[in-house]
């Protein structure tokens, strides 16, 4: 192999600063959970028409314009994955503090009021601990990134391999080219200088190892938090309106070992030293920032002497400015390869913009003794967008950004539409006390043979640090709970269990006679909310 000229390294530097993410990496933010009030939650979260619950504030903001009293709320609770083995120091139980606000209502006519509200909510809770093991065959992490040098061009998935300045193996877009190809991951980058790369004593040369067996263990935990600014209002108490503003807090912290276990060309697990052969990626990775979005809806009730109702609602897409930084170490522990270890590390800024939502409710109340309500919500995820932020400015000083189109071409064959369902009910015994039931249903944003394709010419891929994914099915909530008014003050409590099942992928497969240890896995939550509030 020739050396590059130092004009080529710096020719991949200058390349590096086109940042996104890829589509599973980003699909963390594209669903919320079921939380708020301990109200909200016990009635499955379908109160979008029957409103008065401060929760609505970031679904129908027209919810709020039925408040005709002003009223403040904090809700708290404990949230515990079921069957999740200690792993990063954590057991899967931990403490939620899940929501505060407050709405102040104002009467403008003898049935006309004019409210505004904010209210903190944690729209999504990341803790989980995600395992898996499987066995492997003609499949490994360094077998894909061989196979990737082995195409050698990046219009063909792959990369020309070569060394740097620094001595370091890096994939390049062709035999002919100074840029690093966008299809040479952080991955391929621990593969080829800690395993593939090996020498017969005059020349170097890359060469791969199959596994058996991998072992696969994650922690993750953080949250995005939601703070929604809503004016709205009611006109004759027939017509409800409003409007929300919604600014979201991303704190995402993960980290992850998968480890394999290599195998010869003739399948035999043991080197000649008498042990097995085993390597490590050890991956930590941050995400945080922010992003905004509006939301806006109706209620109305049709008939003067009814109090049935139905409500409509739209969510603009959440334009997300993020940070993603990630520390990756490889361990080798076999007798393969040239190096004992290896390490990555990268930090990007780039965005992301989320789907629109739309949504329509109904509601009604028999009696002051109990309220029916149902709402459809239909996210289209595969219209999700990953932005590439450029070295450029545009004429207010703020960096320009435009689509990934390679991935956003990858991320509408692998998302889909997403419906979700809500169902619930109050039965009110005595005006003091309520009883509530609740069911929640959401269907899968993933295609059932969806893939992270890591042969993508994308800046989605130069920067994975990791191959796996998680095509998760329906998620299915069941909720009930209870409230009991003092005077001014209502406590109510609710309980939550949502489960989910899907299919863990340790990397994706290249080729026929493959089998990548596709392992099924499900992840159960139960929760435990209570709310204080008071109103005045």
């Amino acid at each position: 192999m020739i050396k590059k000229l130092y004009i080529a390294a710096l020719a991949v530097a200058t390349a590096l600063p086109a940042m996104a993410q890829d589509t599973y990496e980003s699909g963390r933010l594209l669903t919320n959970d079921l939380n708020g009030t301990a109200r909200y939650v016990g009635m499955g979260g379908a109160m979008e028409a029957l409103g008065a619950d401060i929760s609505t504030i970031s679904t129908n903001p027209a919810g709020i314009g039925l408040f005709r009293h002003s009223t403040v709320s904090g809700s708290f609770g404990i949230v515990a994955q079921q069957g999740a083995k200690e792993f990063d120091s954590r057991n899967g139980t931990k403490m939620s503090f899940d929501q505060l606000g407050l709405v102040y209502s104002s009467r403008v006519s003898r049935r006309s009021f004019v409210n505004v509200g904010f209210n903190f909510h944690k729209s999504r809770n990341f803790n989980q601990i995600l395992s898996a093991a499987n066995s492997l065959r003609n499949a490994s992490l360094n077998a894909l990134s061989y196979h990737k040098a082995d195409l050698e061009n990046v219009n063909k998935g792959g990369y020309y391999w070569d060394f740097n300045t620094n001595d370091e193996v890096i994939g390049y877009e062709s035999e002919t080219s100074d840029y690093r190809a966008q299809t040479f991951s952080q991955a391929d980058y621990l593969n080829l200088n800690g395993l593939n790369l090996d020498t017969d004593g005059e020349n170097f040369m890359l060469n791969y190892n199959t596994a058996d067996y991998y072992m696969f263990d994650r922690s993750q935990r953080g949250w995005i938090n939601e703070y929604d600014f809503n004016v709205s209002g009611n006109q004759g108490d027939r017509f409800y309106w409003g409007v929300t503003v919604g600014i979201h807090d991303v704190n995402y912290k993960g980290y992850s070992i998968y480890t394999e276990r290599l195998v010869n060309s003739s399948d035999i697990n043991t080197g000649s030293d008498g042990n097995e052969d085993y390597v490590d990626y050890l991956d930590s990775r941050i995400i945080d920032g922010t992003g905004i979005d509006i939301k806006a809806g109706i209620i109305v009730r049709p008939i003067e002497e009814s109090p049935f109702r139905f409500g409509l609602y739209v969510a603009s897409p959440t334009w997300y400015e993020l940070k993603s930084d990630n520390s990756t170490d490889f361990n080798n522990d076999s007798e393969y390869g040239l190096e004992d270890s290896w390490y990555s590390g990268e930090a990007y800024d780039f965005r992301f913009y989320t789907p629109w939502k739309f949504g329509a409710s109904l509601g009604h109340t028999i009696g002051t003794s109990l309220a029916l309500g149902l709402t459809y919500e239909i996210t289209d995820c595969s219209s999700a967008v990953n932005r590439i932020i450029s070295d450029e400015s545009n004429y207010y000083g703020s960096e320009r950004s435009y689509s990934d189109a390679v991935m956003e071409d990858h991320t509408e064959n692998t998302l889909k539409t997403v419906h979700l369902l809500k169902a619930g009910a109050e039965f009110k015994p005595t005006d003091d006390v309520a009883l509530r039931l609740g069911y929640n249903y959401m269907s899968s944003a993933y295609n059932k043979n969806g893939v992270r394709d890591m042969m993508l010419d994308s800046p989605g891929v130069s920067y994975a640090s990791t191959n796996d994914y998680v095509n998760w099915n329906d998620t299915h909530r069941i909720t009930c709970g209870m409230g009991y008014k003092l005077k001014g003050w209502n406590f109510d409590v609710a309980y939550q269990y949502s489960t989910v099942n899907g299919t863990f992928y340790p990397m994706q497969k290249f080729a026929a006679d493959q089998n990548v240890g596709a392992t099924s896995i499900d992840f159960k939550r139960h929760q435990v909310l209570m709310t204080v509030g008071y109103t005045f």
